[in-house]
């Protein structure tokens, strides 16, 4: 592609590189309009800035074998989703070099990071950037945005972007409908909802309906006859009083239900008093206190991955520490930082 200052004679089917104003026929004083930057330019536009007094502009003139930037941006966005419903994403059109997609529906969004990289390593010209890894996203969500910078790139630089990056980018739904949120009391007295209403909002947004209320008293016999009642396909568990050991009240419940145990704590603050198990083929999710807030916590993550069907492991929770300070609760008993 060539780009740079031409005679305004030579410019016809040239990409106009700046916005500019433009005489306008009869070419009275005063009557003029914008020709915006990225117009192909034909014989009216060259007459109606001749119009203007302008003798010398800048384009972009394509040469063989250079793609057009919106026909390159939406051939990468192909390349890159071959098959939209299956990798729960629609491509958008394309406009000034740039195409957008977007997900079919909610989910958990996936990312093959080396083969994004490598695409974006083959031509500066040539960019895509994305949501994070394991990002929640609603249906109809950006996760991510093509964009041709030039106005033209090398056909051959965009086939070789393109190779090896189908599928790159998915979005995995919900693989489950539906679950139980068992809470516990420590006291006679009924605990607010608040904590039920904000995991019923989790659920909602991932397609998941909740069912009946459930209150146990804090205590091992009775949480374990819950869990074993529960009709939900996920089964989640909130106490009333933080659970601070893997022996405590609701890991040992769980245990006693002929459930297990996987993992106890995570490198996520919030969110550090999480545990993770199963029951009869079922996950089970201890929440840590701060679920009771609708704010973005470490159960968050564990549980957008749990109930779109990815393996969570106990290696998998160690590695959320790196990026895992989330925003300080105001109300925290012990702040992180005292003056």
């Amino acid at each position: 592609m060539k780009f740079g200052a031409v005679k305004l004679v030579k410019a016809e089917g040239a990409i106009l590189a700046h916005s500019m104003q433009a005489g306008q026929p009869p070419y009275a004083k005063g009557l003029c309009y914008r020709i915006a930057k990225g117009t192909t330019l034909n014989a009216q536009h060259l007459a109606d800035l001749a119009a203007e007094g302008h003798d010398e502009i800048t384009v972009a003139q394509l040469e063989t074998g250079d793609l057009h930037e919106d026909a390159a941006a939406l051939t990468l966005a192909q390349a890159l989703v071959p098959d939209e419903q299956g990798q729960g994403i629609r491509i958008s059109g394309a406009g000034a070099g740039r195409v957008n997609l977007y997900a079919l529906g909610a989910g958990l969004v996936r990312l093959d990071r080396s083969a994004l990289e490598a695409l974006n390593s083959v031509d500066p010209m040539i960019t895509i950037a994305t949501v994070p890894d394991y990002h929640r996203v609603d249906a109809e969500g950006m996760i991510a945005t093509i964009k041709i910078i030039s106005y033209g790139v090398k056909a051959a630089a965009l086939e070789q972007a393109g190779a090896g990056a189908a599928g790159a980018i998915r979005v995995l739904p919900p693989v489950f409908t539906s679950a139980s949120l068992i809470e516990t009391r420590v006291s006679r007295e009924m605990p607010p909802d608040k904590g039920r209403r904000s995991m019923a909002g989790r659920l909602h947004r991932m397609g998941l309906s909740l069912s009946d209320r459930v209150v146990v008293p804090h205590r091992e016999a009775e949480l374990a006859e819950a869990l074993a009642e529960a009709p939900g396909e996920v089964l989640l568990i909130l106490t009333g009083s933080a659970t601070s050991d893997p022996m405590d009240v609701a890991p040992q419940a769980l245990r006693r239900a002929g459930g297990s145990v996987t993992r106890f704590g995570m490198p996520v603050d919030p969110g550090n008093l999480l545990f993770l198990g199963g029951y009869q083929g079922r996950p089970v999710i201890g929440l840590p206190g701060c679920a009771r807030s609708p704010a973005l916590n470490g159960a968050d993550w564990v549980l957008e991955r749990v109930l779109c069907g990815c393996a969570v492991t106990s290696a998998d929770i160690a590695a959320m520490g790196v990026g895992g300070l989330l925003k300080e609760i105001p109300t925290r008993p012990m702040p992180r930082r005292s003056d």
